[in-house]
């Protein structure tokens, strides 16, 4: 493995620089104070700012088009995260976005590709229900035909950041008696559209998501995506990248696995709690150890790292606050919080961080079948012992 240092050229030693000079005034201490205060991860007014200086068209596109190298791909990802951006609605637009451009009819591409780079337009995920868990194939978000339209009825949990987005990427049944994965079909739902309620869903660690509820929501058929049916293809292409599960360049500087940005969080909250604790070797024995799992994490790919990271986050950050006492048990902001209280914190992240886009139990079977050959889980209770 090959972990040599990257040579940056003078042009992408300049991109850096002003790169972060631009987060630096865009990304201020009221933003972050802001988006900790609301759990939204996300900041309209710096979503428009980097879609008006062209940053998010540039990071969609290919570098063939004009998009970023990879190099500049790299050092965006890394500076949006070190800036600590409210950020993780560009990349689920992004995802929905890429699933358009292979499914939904062109003059609804043309319609909402320039406003999607422009950060005008921003697009969320309509998967979860109530009672579906991280099975979206059991969905009961019914659309009916109705004349050139359909008619929506249902709801979704988890629909994160629908309240600062215009579309819903919703997944539906459309063909109730057919096998599951046969039954679904695929919508891009205006949000405005009568029928719609979106209400607040707090998590543990703070963040705002929410519950979305359709009823009799009517939808023209030009905002189907692929076909009556088909949405299980089209579905997958978005599982596989929220999953982190889709081809590598060759080059190594794509991101390794999703959720490797919290990683930096933790990394950061490690140089804190080091700088509180002194010289002793018990405390520095544990440190080590805490860089060590974090590093291994942060070099692990695909599904694998997926399951790494958040589980070396549920690890490290109890040993990180037991290193600092009681005070590192208080929150941000808190009269006499050790390390700004960065280790609680993300001690309340680290369990929705093994949750979104699936749980690592789901993860830890996709590995088992997927990469192992191993049997599909039995769910079926024990048999009886004979009386």
């Amino acid at each position: 493995m090959d972990f040599s240092h990257v040579q940056l050229s003078d042009e992408d030693r300049a991109f850096r620089d002003e790169l972060r000079g631009v987060l630096r005034t865009l990304v201020t201490d009221d933003v972050i104070r802001r988006d900790r205060e609301t759990g939204e991860n996300f900041d309209e007014g710096v979503h428009l700012a980097l879609g008006a200086q062209g940053y998010l068209a540039a990071d969609f596109k290919p570098e063939s088009e004009g998009g970023f190298s990879a190099v500049r791909r790299r050092i965006w990802e890394l500076e949006i995260g070190r800036a600590h951006t409210p950020w993780f609605h560009w990349p689920t637009t992004m995802m929905v976005a890429r699933c358009l451009q292979q499914f939904a009819a062109p003059e609804l591409l043309d319609e909402l590709l320039p406003e999607v780079l422009s950060g005008r337009v921003r697009l969320c995920l309509g998967y979860t229900e109530p009672e579906g868990g991280s099975d979206v194939a059991t969905c009961k978000t019914r659309a009916v035909r109705d004349g050139e339209g359909w008619v929506i009825n249902g709801s979704k949990m988890f629909t994160s950041n629908a309240h600062n987005a215009q579309y819903v990427f919703l997944i539906t049944n459309t063909a109730p008696d057919a096998p599951k994965h046969q039954s679904l079909t695929m919508f891009l739902v205006p949000l405005g559209t009568a029928g719609v309620e979106i209400q607040p869903l707090r998590t543990v660690d703070g963040d705002r998501t929410n519950i979305t509820y359709y009823s009799d929501v009517r939808v023209a058929d030009r905002y189907r995506v692929g076909e009556v049916n088909g949405g299980w293809t089209v579905l997958r292409e978005a599982l596989n990248a929220e999953h982190g599960t889709v081809e590598r360049d060759d080059q190594g500087l794509q991101k390794l696995a999703t959720m490797t940005e919290h990683l930096l969080l933790v990394g950061e909250a490690i140089d804190k709690v080091a700088a509180l604790a002194g010289d002793d070797d018990a405390v520095k024995y544990r440190l080590g150890h805490a860089i060590s799992r974090m590093e291994a994490a942060i070099s692990t790919p695909g599904m694998f790292g997926r399951v790494a990271n958040a589980q070396t986050m549920r690890e490290v950050t109890p040993e990180l606050m037991d290193i600092l006492g009681a005070a590192g048990t208080l929150s941000v902001e808190a009269d006499g919080a050790a390390a700004d209280g960065a280790c609680e914190y993300l001690f309340r992240l680290a369990v929705p961080t093994g949750i979104y886009g699936g749980t690592l139990e789901v993860f830890r079977n996709m590995i088992a079948q997927h990469a192992l050959g191993l049997g599909r889980p039995n769910y079926s209770p024990p048999a009886r012992r004979p009386g």
